[in-house]
């Protein structure tokens, strides 16, 4: 069993990366690379991680991968037109999702989109939003088209108030996200917005102590040149890959850097840290239906919610 911690053990303000760019084939063999896996965060040691990436030691970055629809005790909602308001979709075997009360909210994605949408028009950025502002490690992931491809994805390990954490890594993630150009007002209406918070944090007893599709995992190790690595995939990443937890850690091997060939042996060599996160998504439409009465004169070009927040 592993040991629990109730935040992860890393340096203030590390952060990652969150989300796939595209399903990559793995054999079994764990030889297998990632052509574009791998990319570096500008920035200070201080700056977002994002996703596919490696962590470079020296600068204290690192990735996560693919954020859509979280396994188990992520929420889903649904948007009522009518009211404007957000609320939960049964899940799909009937069950609902009473077993607790989930932090994270839809009004978290609306209030990323109030901060992207005031930066991209100039408008001062809206007022700090009513949900809690207690610290967690977060991820903000931004999502375009009907095949919802990845636009941006960047967030952080180390627990960050609410408030000022979603603000910064709204930004953070849809600007500087060093595989994509910045996104522009041109997009606003494809994109779809999600917000991960990571909890439940434990030092795993070696790196098969957890459960595909229930826990993302953050490896340790050292390189073959000597130098510690690190890299993680949030909990959704390997199930919907159809990975088996062997083809997981060598694909986050190959992403951390790792190009020499992966063995049981060195396998054994990992520290993995297992956690498990919450997740909610919006699409911008949604977004706009929840700030109608802030578009009375029909314009997207009127600053969202200066009175929504108190």
């Amino acid at each position: 069993m592993g040991k629990r911690r109730c935040v992860p053990p890393l340096e203030p303000k590390l952060a990652a990366g969150c989300c796939g760019v595209k399903k990559p084939k793995l054999s079994g063999s764990g030889t297998h690379s990632h052509g574009n896996q791998s990319t570096t965060v500008p920035g200070s040691s201080s700056g977002p991680l994002q996703n596919h990436q490696h962590v470079d030691s020296s600068s204290g970055r690192e990735n996560v991968s693919d954020l859509t629809l979280g396994p188990g005790n992520s929420p889903i909602t649904r948007m009522n037109p009518a009211s404007g308001a957000l609320s939960p979709i049964p899940r799909p075997n009937g069950t609902a999702n009473t077993t607790k009360n989930l932090v994270v909210t839809a009004e978290m994605c609306c209030y990323c989109f109030d901060v992207l949408y005031c930066h991209l028009y100039g408008f001062p950025q809206p007022r700090l939003p009513r949900f809690t502002n207690d610290p967690y490690p977060l991820f903000v992931t931004w999502k375009t088209g009907r095949d919802k491809r990845l636009r941006g994805c960047i967030g952080t390990f180390s627990a960050m108030n609410l408030h000022s954490g979603l603000r910064e890594y709204t930004l953070t993630s849809a600007l500087k996200d060093s595989r994509f150009p910045p996104l522009t007002r041109e997009e606003l209406p494809k994109l779809f917005c999600s917000v991960s918070l990571l909890t439940n944090f434990e030092d795993a007893s070696d790196y098969l102590d957890w459960e595909v599709g229930v826990h993302g995992i953050r490896i340790e190790f050292i390189n073959e040149k000597g130098v510690k690595r690190t890299a993680t995939y949030l909990p959704e990443v390997a199930k919907e890959q159809d990975w088996d937890q062997i083809q997981t850690i060598d694909s986050l091997l190959r992403k951390g850097g790792f190009k020499a060939p992966i063995t049981s042996e060195f396998r054994k060599t990992i520290k993995l840290t297992r956690y498990r996160s919450e997740k909610v998504t919006i699409s911008y439409a949604e977004y706009i239906a929840s700030r109608q009465h802030c578009f009375q004169n029909g314009t997207l070009h009127a600053p969202p919610l200066y009175n929504h927040y108190s």
